[in-house]
Protein backbone atom coordinates (compact mmCIF):
# COMPACT_ATOMS: atom_id res chain seq x y z
CA UNK A 1 0.00 0.00 0.00
CA UNK A 2 1.21 3.49 -0.87
CA UNK A 3 2.31 5.36 2.26
CA UNK A 4 4.09 8.44 3.43
CA UNK A 5 6.43 7.49 6.25
CA UNK A 6 7.44 10.23 8.66
CA UNK A 7 9.73 10.19 11.64
CA UNK A 8 12.54 11.68 13.67
CA UNK A 9 16.27 11.25 14.16
CA UNK A 10 15.73 9.08 17.24
CA UNK A 11 12.97 7.31 19.15
CA UNK A 12 14.02 8.40 22.63
CA UNK A 13 14.65 11.89 23.98
CA UNK A 14 14.74 13.16 27.56
CA UNK A 15 12.23 15.90 26.71
CA UNK A 16 9.70 13.33 25.42
CA UNK A 17 9.21 11.72 28.83
CA UNK A 18 5.60 12.23 29.85
CA UNK A 19 4.69 13.36 26.33
CA UNK A 20 5.67 10.66 23.84
CA UNK A 21 6.69 7.99 26.34
CA UNK A 22 5.37 7.44 29.89
CA UNK A 23 7.57 8.69 32.71
CA UNK A 24 9.90 5.97 33.91
CA UNK A 25 9.29 3.62 30.98
CA UNK A 26 12.15 1.21 30.35
CA UNK A 27 14.56 1.64 27.45
CA UNK A 28 13.20 -1.49 25.78
CA UNK A 29 9.68 -0.05 25.59
CA UNK A 30 10.30 3.49 24.34
CA UNK A 31 10.30 2.57 20.67
CA UNK A 32 6.81 1.07 21.05
CA UNK A 33 5.40 4.38 22.27
CA UNK A 34 7.32 6.40 19.66
CA UNK A 35 5.84 4.11 16.97
CA UNK A 36 2.39 5.33 18.02
CA UNK A 37 3.41 8.83 16.95
CA UNK A 38 5.49 8.19 13.83
CA UNK A 39 5.76 5.32 11.37
CA UNK A 40 9.49 5.60 10.64
CA UNK A 41 12.77 6.42 12.37
CA UNK A 42 16.35 7.11 11.40
CA UNK A 43 18.60 4.31 12.60
CA UNK A 44 21.48 6.55 13.64
CA UNK A 45 22.63 4.42 16.57
CA UNK A 46 24.08 1.79 14.26
CA UNK A 47 26.48 4.39 12.86
CA UNK A 48 28.42 4.49 16.13
CA UNK A 49 28.34 0.80 17.02
CA UNK A 50 26.74 -2.35 15.67
CA UNK A 51 24.12 -3.48 18.22
CA UNK A 52 23.52 -7.05 19.22
CA UNK A 53 21.04 -9.11 17.22
CA UNK A 54 19.03 -9.53 20.43
CA UNK A 55 18.66 -5.75 20.68
CA UNK A 56 17.49 -5.50 17.09
CA UNK A 57 14.96 -8.26 17.75
CA UNK A 58 13.41 -6.04 20.44
CA UNK A 59 13.08 -3.24 17.85
CA UNK A 60 11.09 -5.56 15.63
CA UNK A 61 8.95 -6.71 18.54
CA UNK A 62 8.04 -3.12 19.46
CA UNK A 63 6.88 -2.09 15.97
CA UNK A 64 4.15 -3.11 13.56
CA UNK A 65 5.06 -4.63 10.21
CA UNK A 66 4.40 -1.33 8.38
CA UNK A 67 6.84 0.66 10.54
CA UNK A 68 10.07 1.58 8.71
CA UNK A 69 13.71 1.96 9.71
CA UNK A 70 16.32 3.69 7.57
CA UNK A 71 19.37 2.03 9.11
CA UNK A 72 22.79 3.64 8.87
CA UNK A 73 25.86 1.56 8.08
CA UNK A 74 28.55 1.74 10.78
CA UNK A 75 31.10 4.53 10.50
CA UNK A 76 33.85 1.91 10.71
CA UNK A 77 32.77 0.83 7.22
CA UNK A 78 31.95 4.20 5.66
CA UNK A 79 34.33 6.66 7.34
CA UNK A 80 37.18 4.83 9.06
CA UNK A 81 37.96 2.18 6.45
CA UNK A 82 36.12 3.75 3.50
CA UNK A 83 34.89 0.32 2.29
CA UNK A 84 38.36 -1.28 2.31
CA UNK A 85 38.67 -4.65 4.04
CA UNK A 86 35.18 -4.55 5.53
CA UNK A 87 33.68 -7.83 4.31
CA UNK A 88 33.45 -9.35 7.79
CA UNK A 89 32.04 -6.16 9.33
CA UNK A 90 29.41 -5.98 6.59
CA UNK A 91 28.49 -9.62 7.08
CA UNK A 92 28.10 -9.08 10.81
CA UNK A 93 26.03 -5.92 10.36
CA UNK A 94 23.66 -7.54 7.87
CA UNK A 95 23.22 -10.51 10.19
CA UNK A 96 22.41 -8.23 13.14
CA UNK A 97 19.74 -6.16 11.33
CA UNK A 98 18.11 -9.20 9.72
CA UNK A 99 15.29 -9.41 12.34
CA UNK A 100 13.87 -6.12 11.04
CA UNK A 101 13.05 -7.81 7.72
CA UNK A 102 10.69 -5.68 5.59
CA UNK A 103 10.74 -2.93 8.22
CA UNK A 104 14.04 -1.82 6.67
CA UNK A 105 13.06 0.92 4.25
CA UNK A 106 16.69 1.29 3.20
CA UNK A 107 20.20 0.69 4.40
CA UNK A 108 21.67 4.16 4.61
CA UNK A 109 25.24 4.85 3.55
CA UNK A 110 26.22 8.27 4.89
CA UNK A 111 29.54 9.39 3.43
CA UNK A 112 32.10 11.83 4.86
CA UNK A 113 32.56 15.29 3.38
CA UNK A 114 35.89 14.18 1.93
CA UNK A 115 34.16 11.53 -0.20
CA UNK A 116 34.32 13.16 -3.65
CA UNK A 117 32.92 12.34 -7.11
CA UNK A 118 36.21 10.62 -7.96
CA UNK A 119 35.39 8.08 -5.22
CA UNK A 120 32.09 6.97 -6.77
CA UNK A 121 33.58 3.78 -8.32
CA UNK A 122 34.54 2.62 -4.81
CA UNK A 123 30.96 3.16 -3.64
CA UNK A 124 29.58 1.32 -6.65
CA UNK A 125 31.87 -1.64 -5.96
CA UNK A 126 30.47 -1.83 -2.43
CA UNK A 127 26.85 -1.60 -3.59
CA UNK A 128 27.34 -4.36 -6.15
CA UNK A 129 28.45 -6.85 -3.52
CA UNK A 130 25.65 -6.07 -1.07
CA UNK A 131 22.62 -8.42 -1.01
CA UNK A 132 19.88 -7.45 -3.43
CA UNK A 133 17.03 -8.08 -0.98
CA UNK A 134 17.70 -4.68 0.62
CA UNK A 135 17.24 -1.20 -0.79
CA UNK A 136 20.13 1.22 -0.41
CA UNK A 137 20.36 4.98 -0.03
CA UNK A 138 23.44 7.19 -0.01
CA UNK A 139 23.97 10.58 1.58
CA UNK A 140 26.87 12.70 0.33
CA UNK A 141 28.30 15.92 1.76
CA UNK A 142 30.94 16.97 -0.81
CA UNK A 143 29.77 20.20 -2.56
CA UNK A 144 30.85 19.00 -6.02
CA UNK A 145 28.10 16.37 -6.03
CA UNK A 146 25.55 19.19 -5.96
CA UNK A 147 27.13 21.30 -8.69
CA UNK A 148 27.68 18.25 -10.93
CA UNK A 149 25.42 15.37 -9.84
CA UNK A 150 25.67 13.35 -13.05
CA UNK A 151 28.21 10.70 -12.04
CA UNK A 152 26.48 9.87 -8.76
CA UNK A 153 23.03 9.84 -10.36
CA UNK A 154 24.22 7.48 -13.09
CA UNK A 155 25.74 5.16 -10.50
CA UNK A 156 22.50 5.25 -8.49
CA UNK A 157 20.54 4.37 -11.64
CA UNK A 158 22.81 1.41 -12.36
CA UNK A 159 22.46 0.03 -8.82
CA UNK A 160 18.89 1.07 -7.96
CA UNK A 161 20.14 3.30 -5.14
CA UNK A 162 18.44 6.40 -3.74
CA UNK A 163 20.23 9.70 -2.97
CA UNK A 164 19.24 11.06 0.47
CA UNK A 165 19.28 14.87 0.63
CA UNK A 166 19.60 16.68 3.97
CA UNK A 167 17.76 19.97 3.47
CA UNK A 168 19.22 22.60 5.80
CA UNK A 169 18.32 25.64 3.69
CA UNK A 170 15.54 26.84 6.03
CA UNK A 171 17.81 26.46 9.03
CA UNK A 172 20.66 28.47 7.54
CA UNK A 173 18.40 31.21 6.15
CA UNK A 174 18.93 33.40 9.25
CA UNK A 175 21.41 33.35 12.17
CA UNK A 176 20.82 31.11 15.19
CA UNK A 177 18.83 32.35 18.18
CA UNK A 178 19.31 29.57 20.79
CA UNK A 179 22.11 27.43 22.17
CA UNK A 180 20.79 24.38 20.29
CA UNK A 181 20.66 26.36 17.05
CA UNK A 182 24.17 27.69 17.58
CA UNK A 183 25.47 24.15 18.07
CA UNK A 184 23.68 22.96 14.93
CA UNK A 185 25.02 26.00 13.06
CA UNK A 186 28.53 24.65 13.57
CA UNK A 187 27.80 20.99 12.90
CA UNK A 188 25.20 20.67 10.16
CA UNK A 189 26.12 20.67 6.44
CA UNK A 190 25.35 23.73 4.29
CA UNK A 191 24.41 22.34 0.91
CA UNK A 192 21.90 23.24 -1.82
CA UNK A 193 18.42 21.77 -1.54
CA UNK A 194 17.86 18.77 -3.78
CA UNK A 195 14.42 17.36 -4.53
CA UNK A 196 14.85 14.82 -7.31
CA UNK A 197 13.70 11.26 -6.57
CA UNK A 198 15.73 8.48 -8.17
CA UNK A 199 13.65 5.50 -7.01
CA UNK A 200 10.07 4.75 -5.98
CA UNK A 201 11.04 5.22 -2.29
CA UNK A 202 12.81 8.56 -1.87
CA UNK A 203 14.09 9.58 1.57
CA UNK A 204 14.30 13.22 2.69
CA UNK A 205 15.90 14.68 5.82
CA UNK A 206 14.79 18.18 6.76
CA UNK A 207 16.20 20.49 9.45
CA UNK A 208 13.90 23.22 10.75
CA UNK A 209 14.36 25.73 13.55
CA UNK A 210 13.49 25.67 17.23
CA UNK A 211 10.71 28.12 16.35
CA UNK A 212 7.73 26.01 15.24
CA UNK A 213 6.31 28.58 12.83
CA UNK A 214 9.62 28.88 10.98
CA UNK A 215 9.97 25.11 10.79
CA UNK A 216 6.50 24.82 9.26
CA UNK A 217 7.11 27.66 6.82
CA UNK A 218 10.37 26.01 5.73
CA UNK A 219 8.79 22.65 4.94
CA UNK A 220 6.06 23.94 2.62
CA UNK A 221 8.22 23.11 -0.38
CA UNK A 222 8.39 19.50 0.80
CA UNK A 223 4.65 19.25 1.38
CA UNK A 224 4.11 19.91 -2.33
CA UNK A 225 6.97 17.61 -3.38
CA UNK A 226 5.72 14.73 -1.23
CA UNK A 227 2.17 15.14 -2.53
CA UNK A 228 3.46 15.07 -6.11
CA UNK A 229 5.57 11.98 -5.45
CA UNK A 230 2.60 10.18 -3.91
CA UNK A 231 0.45 11.02 -6.95
CA UNK A 232 3.23 9.53 -9.12
CA UNK A 233 2.94 6.27 -7.18
CA UNK A 234 6.05 6.71 -5.02
CA UNK A 235 6.17 5.98 -1.29
CA UNK A 236 8.47 8.61 0.27
CA UNK A 237 9.94 8.92 3.75
CA UNK A 238 10.38 12.30 5.47
CA UNK A 239 12.50 12.79 8.58
CA UNK A 240 11.88 15.92 10.63
CA UNK A 241 14.77 17.44 12.60
CA UNK A 242 14.94 20.56 14.72
CA UNK A 243 18.01 21.70 16.64
CA UNK A 244 16.57 20.61 20.02
CA UNK A 245 14.11 17.97 18.66
CA UNK A 246 11.79 18.63 21.61
CA UNK A 247 8.66 18.85 19.46
CA UNK A 248 9.89 16.70 16.56
CA UNK A 249 7.31 13.86 16.87
CA UNK A 250 4.35 16.26 16.93
CA UNK A 251 5.81 18.25 14.04
CA UNK A 252 6.34 15.08 12.00
CA UNK A 253 2.66 14.24 12.51
CA UNK A 254 1.67 17.76 11.46
CA UNK A 255 3.74 17.43 8.30
CA UNK A 256 1.96 14.16 7.49
CA UNK A 257 -1.41 15.88 8.05
CA UNK A 258 -0.50 18.69 5.65
CA UNK A 259 0.46 16.22 2.92
CA UNK A 260 -2.66 14.16 3.57
CA UNK A 261 -4.80 17.26 3.09
CA UNK A 262 -3.46 17.34 -0.48
CA UNK A 263 -3.63 13.56 -1.00
CA UNK A 264 -6.87 12.53 0.75
CA UNK A 265 -6.42 8.83 -0.01
CA UNK A 266 -3.25 8.70 2.06
CA UNK A 267 -3.54 6.39 5.06
CA UNK A 268 -3.47 8.28 8.39
CA UNK A 269 -0.85 7.81 11.06
CA UNK A 270 -1.65 5.69 14.12
CA UNK A 271 -3.25 7.33 17.15
CA UNK A 272 -0.68 7.67 19.94
CA UNK A 273 -1.28 5.76 23.15
CA UNK A 274 -1.96 8.01 26.15
CA UNK A 275 1.17 8.27 28.30
CA UNK A 276 -0.27 9.93 31.41
CA UNK A 277 -3.48 9.12 33.32
CA UNK A 278 -6.46 11.19 32.21
CA UNK A 279 -7.73 13.65 34.82
CA UNK A 280 -10.84 15.75 35.25
CA UNK A 281 -8.83 18.96 35.60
Amino acid sequence: MQRLHVGCAMWTHKAWSGRVTPRGVGARERLRFYAGWCNAVEGNTTFYATPTRETVETWAQQTDSDFRFVVKLPRLITHDRRFVGVDEELRQFLHVVEPLGPRIQALWIQLPGTFAPTDVPTLEALLRKLPTEHRYAVEVRHPRFFSDPGELERMCARTGTEWVPFDTTAFFATPPTSDAEREAWERKPRLPRRDRALTERPVIRYLGRDDEARTIAGWQHWVEVMAAWLREGRSPTFFLHTPDNVDAPALARRFHDEVRARVPGLEPLPTPDPVEPETLF
